[in-house]
């Protein structure tokens, strides 16, 4: 059994200072394949400098963009994190940890926070400002566009807010916002240059990151060469390919025939086969996945919350643990963020209980109820999961008709059609969590949960200053969800990466999705 000991409350009031076959797309002479430049170290477990780092990720096909307020999969995340900086980070602990700003402070009323800029440049040389940060945050929030990060960054009143100068920035808030901080580490909150548009990020993005664009065929390639002027150091390697593979296979095999250096997202039997046998490292970040099935409940039969009721009933947890994981995780209770700061620890763990489902069930006037699951082979243990639940169902009179998605739509086609889906989820904080996907104006609200109640919540926990009122607020909304929600989450994965044997400086604590998840500035090539 793995214990998932409490992170450490954040302190908020200050901060310290392939579609198919794998392809392969060349650049040019620098630094290619698996070859070390320069400097001593490596071997003795110095960083060396020099090299091109191969690696690969599933990825959305020929759809694909370099815009990073777009990001969406984990190749987009990993691809903006190279090029583009945002102004926090979560550290492993889920904690926002500062980037480009230095440091943040907010009045006595929590509704006005000044950040503090650190001195930095964009790749054209022209230094990051607060200009930059509200036109970011501005282009974020624009009511036509559906932006990752345009939920999180609600609470700011953009049109009020200002550049005090050009490293200061003042949010004015539309209400005390105790844990702000965690605003500005939102999934896609990336800075960009005043003025950028759609275009430039298709052509030659320009960001203040740790590699510079060298060139992108989406939905095959994206390679960015050391930028040697970041603020947080040059990165060790010369250049990082991002080559799409959207088959685990294609990335094992890449990786063992020495075609890529590093393989993202490893299925828990490729690991157990290749664990410590010398040929290639498994790398396992521990807490990293939600898996779930996503119930819409703003639909039949989904809209019935004795229906959902029963679906949390019929799913035996650790069946699906031991089948679709292959045991590589732990059980779930219908709540993101096992283990997290104001998780809901206190509940009951649900247990099968087929007697009880088919009650509800014949209380809803469902006893003969077909549903159709969709799933796809765009996530590890997706498809294995769709089936063990389907036999589960099976046993409480229900028929479930499991239907394949495409990998390079799933996610899009998922958001807004169907009725019941697998899910996942990475890394994030639980109130992140909640205003990304579980508010009414929410841009990824799978479960479609509407309720201005609910909203009202989630405001009134960011509004409170004491943490234990607060925890009180947070509480209170995971024990409706639990109750009532639309998110079946049966377990919590083990995120598995495979590496070459040369391949050092890949963080094995941070979750993914956090700062030091896919980090390439900080790997080297032994």
């Amino acid at each position: 059994m793995q214990d998932y000991p409490g992170l450490r409350r954040r302190g908020f009031l200050a901060a310290a200072s392939g579609i198919g076959a794998l392809t392969l797309v060349g650049c040019g002479d620098s630094g290619s394949g698996n070859k070390s430049g320069g400097a001593d170290g490596g071997g003795d477990g110095k960083p060396r400098r020099g090299g091109r780092l191969r690696a690969a990720f599933a990825g959305g096909g020929a759809s694909e963009t370099l815009d990073p307020h777009l990001a969406n999969l984990f190749a987009d995340v990993a691809r903006a994190k190279a090029l583009f900086d945002k102004l926090a980070d979560y550290g492993d602990d889920l904690s926002a940890q500062p980037r480009l700003a230095s440091g943040w402070e907010p009045n006595a009323g929590l509704d006005r926070w000044k950040v503090t800029l650190r001195k930095a440049d964009f790749h054209d040389g022209k230094p990051v400002t607060a200009e930059d940060v509200l036109f970011s945050f501005r282009r974020i929030a624009d009511p036509e566009k559906a932006f990752r990060a345009k939920a999180s960054l609600e609470p700011i009143d953009l049109k009020a807010s200002r550049a005090v100068d050009e490293r200061t920035v003042e949010f004015v808030l539309k209400r005390p916002t105790a844990e702000f901080p965690n605003v500005l580490a939102a999934f896609g909150a990336y800075i960009v240059p005043d003025g950028s548009s759609a275009a430039d990020f298709d052509k030659k993005p320009v960001g203040s990151g740790p590699f510079r664009f060298v060139s992108f065929t989406p939905g095959r390639s994206a390679v960015f060469r050391r930028n040697d002027d970041h603020w947080d150091g040059a990165p060790h390697l010369d250049e990082v390919e991002f080559v799409v593979a959207n088959e685990e296979s294609a990335r094992v095999n890449a990786l063992l025939g020495g075609q890529v250096e590093y393989a993202h997202e490893l299925n828990p039997t490729t690991a157990r086969a290749h664990e410590g046998k010398g040929q290639i490292e498994i790398v396992r970040l521990r807490n990293s996945a939600m898996q779930a099935f996503a119930m819409k409940t703003d639909r039949a039969p989904f809209d019935d919350k004795r229906v959902r009721e029963a679906f949390f009933l019929i799913a035996d947890r650790q069946e699906l643990i031991d089948g679709a994981l292959s045991g590589a995780g732990v059980v779930g209770n219908d709540l993101f963020g096992k283990g997290y700061e104001y998780y809901a620890d206190g509940l009951p763990q649900r247990e099968q209980d087929l007697d009880r489902a088919r009650a509800l069930l014949k209380q809803a006037g469902a006893e003969k109820l077909k549903v159709t699951l969709d799933t796809s082979a765009v996530a590890a243990g997706f498809t294995e999961a769709a089936s063990i639940f389907r036999d589960q169902a099976a046993k409480a009179g229900v028929t479930v008709d499991v239907k394949m998605g495409s990998k390079d739509s799933y996610w899009a086609d998922i958001l807004d059609s169907g009725t019941l889906c697998c899910y996942r989820s990475g890394a994030m904080p639980i109130e992140a969590h909640l205003s990304q996907r579980l508010l009414t104006d929410s841009t990824t609200n799978a479960t479609k949960w509407h309720h201005k109640d609910f909203d009202a919540l989630y405001q009134q926990a960011q509004a409170t200053k004491d943490d234990k009122e607060r925890a009180a607020v947070f509480g209170r909304m995971q024990r409706r969800l639990y109750a009532e929600g639309g998110f079946l989450v049966w377990g919590f994965a083990d995120w598995i990466i495979g590496t070459a044997k040369g391949v050092k400086g890949v963080d094995r604590k941070a979750p993914a999705n956090t700062l030091d998840w896919a980090r390439f500035d900080k790997v080297w090539l032994a």
